[in-house]
């Protein structure tokens, strides 16, 4: 097969690769890629290049691992109470304000484990105890007035 123009420089590369390792000398260097960029046909360019590795041979790099310094912060996980109290909270609406008290104490619960072992999950705590004392506060205005209007009426 001749030997296109891409195959040449490949040859050469190689030869260049062997040089620089110290695989070749000079003169045979020169020789060979005189020999390379006049070759017709793959054939020869495979016998130029048939006693060196096919580009230069691969170096160990040096592993270092990175200091401890430089990693990231494990993300601490999240409390499971704070979990509770954050759904509680959100299902306050669909059921009209009644796990606004388990969404309270679990909200409190939380915050305090949070504080004591360092756990993430703050938000998700507050989160629960906002919407718990809303729907409270809600039931609270709610049943005050129905009280008042009853006294009222009679």
């Amino acid at each position: 097969m001749l030997a296109s123009h891409a195959d040449r420089e490949r040859a050469v590369d190689v030869l260049r690769a062997g040089y620089a390792e110290g695989r070749l000398e000079k003169d045979e260097f020169d020789k060979r890629v005189e020999r390379a960029y006049g070759a017709r046909t793959v054939g020869e360019l495979a016998l130029l290049v048939s006693d060196l590795p096919l580009g230069p041979v691969p170096q160990p790099a040096p592993f270092t691992a990175v200091p401890r310094t430089f990693l990231p912060a494990p993300r601490p996980r999240a409390n499971g109470k704070a979990v509770g109290a954050a759904v509680c909270g959100l299902l306050c609406v669909p059921t009209f304000g009644f796990t606004g008290i388990p969404a309270v104490i679990l909200g409190h619960a939380a915050r305090a484990e949070i504080d004591r072992t360092g756990e993430g999950g703050d938000g998700l705590a507050l989160t629960g105890l906002v919407f718990g004392w809303l729907s409270i506060a809600a039931w609270s205005i709610l049943m005050t007035l129905l009280i008042a209007v009853g006294l009222a009426s009679g």
